[in-house]
């Protein structure tokens, strides 16, 4: 296709008036705009008008597919085991990648999980791996192959190889208000998802206060789009829409969370993490062509930590190490007898993120230390002066800031206030 094919204003033009884009304007667009022939106003527009009267599912299919072909792509298929990956569209507590990427490794399915960092008051798996002493997150494609075959898992850095389109237009869709269209955050999940190389895919789509989508029909629908983008590029794709209302387990924050993670692979742990980490792992599994196995007995009789240590050893880090511990904590008590009607998984997050636990800007550091943690959950009667929260920094002029974010994000009702949840697997697309 020759640089000059088509004219950067007709495509804008063509969006902005309700056309269907053809597949060449298509493939023109995102290879002129990653080689900087079309400028980041003129993308600005276009990403506007894509937000505003949307694509279908033709067109988005082909935008991933020219996204994934302005990089590199990986294969898998010289390994001795399927692949399965796992994305989550990220919450807060959301440390289920790190049991759950062990735990299918021991059925000799293999987990490339390309992760990264929090932003916001989402945390990022990397962050939290990083607080592991020795741990890195960056390997060579060769270690990583190397470790998928020999351990069955790896957690890690994705390279800048993939899907760099992608990366160029995430950032200027932060910056100009069309982060939530629907064609362009599926296309973003999925062409770096698919040019991994993945097997199958299992995506965790987060609804709630918590998450990216707040509203259970948005969710489903960028489900949907992300389940076909998947399915139509052969990789075998299903997704659970899942409860973000309430924080997942019993802690947010970097450190925090991977004892908690550690916990759940010895047998143990709050039961919503355990359930959300048996649900995915179930659909890895069966994607991957082994629907019959006892996933929960892995946990139980140490299979599951024997992979972890594994996984954590090949990549430099120590599993018997002692994690940070934030300097300075603070306790959140209630102020009344009743019962905890409201406990905002968005408040917590944001409240963790004041205090050192995620950052405002990719080039801020974070504390492994710094975070929430919970000790009473929706529904549960409490009594004044009973501590809720503890909340953990190494920098305490955070704590009044954290306690802001939290002001009407945790509530006590009258003591006999019943209180209904909605279940943490809602449904099940694909």
């Amino acid at each position: 296709m020759s640089r000059d094919s088509f004219d950067a204003v007709e495509v804008i033009v063509a969006k902005r008036d309700g056309h269907r884009l053809s597949d060449a304007q298509i493939d023109w667009v995102i290879d002129a705009y990653t080689r900087g022939d079309v400028a980041e106003e003129q993308m600005s527009a276009l990403t506007m008008a894509i937000l505003l009267n949307g694509m279908d599912r033709a067109e988005i299919a082909r935008w991933t597919a020219a996204m994934i072909a302005s990089g590199e792509r990986m294969s898998f298929a010289h390994l001795s085991r399927p692949t399965a990956d796992k994305h989550s569209t990220g919450g807060v507590g959301d440390k289920i990648t790190l049991p759950l990427a062990p735990l299918v490794a021991v059925f000799g399915v293999a987990v490339p999980q390309l992760s990264g960092r929090g932003l916001g008051h989402t945390g990022g798996t990397l962050d939290k791996l990083e607080s592991i002493p020795g741990w890195r997150a960056a390997l060579t494609n060769d270690e990583m192959m190397r470790q998928l075959e020999d351990v069955g898992a790896v957690i890690c850095q994705a390279g800048s190889g993939l899907a760099p389109a992608d990366r160029k237009l995430y950032a200027l869709r932060d910056v100009t208000g069309t982060v939530e269209a629907i064609p362009l955050i599926a296309s973003s999940i999925m062409s770096k998802k698919i040019a991994e190389g993945t097997g199958a895919l299992v995506l965790d789509v987060k609804v709630g206060s918590g998450a990216f989508m707040k509203d259970l029909d948005r969710a489903a629908e960028l489900a949907r789009t992300m389940v076909e983008l998947g399915t139509d590029a052969g990789v075998s794709t299903v997704a659970l829409l899942t409860d973000m209302d309430v924080p997942l387990g019993l802690t947010a924050g970097n450190a925090l969370e991977v004892r908690e993670s550690v916990e759940v692979l010895a047998g143990g742990g709050p039961a919503d993490v355990v359930e959300l980490t048996v649900a995915l792992a179930r659909e890895m599994l069966a994607a991957a062509g082994k629907p019959d196995v006892d996933v929960e007995a892995a946990l139980q009789d140490g299979r599951a930590m024997d992979a972890w240590r594994a996984m954590i050893t090949a990549q430099g880090g120590d599993p018997d190490a002692e994690l940070p511990v934030a300097n300075e904590t603070e306790q959140v008590v209630a102020e009344s007898d009743g019962v905890l009607t409201t406990l905002d998984a968005y408040a917590v997050g944001i409240a963790a993120w004041r205090l050192g636990a995620g950052r405002a800007r990719k080039e801020d550091p974070v504390q492994a230390g710094a975070g929430v943690e919970i000790h009473a959950r929706p529904g549960d009667t409490v009594r004044a002066g009973q501590p809720l929260l503890t909340l953990h920094t190494d920098t305490p002029e955070r704590f009044g800031r954290a306690r802001e974010a939290l002001a009407s994000g945790v509530v006590v009702g009258a003591p006999g206030t019943t209180v209904t949840r909605r279940p943490l697997v809602i449904d099940r697309i694909g």
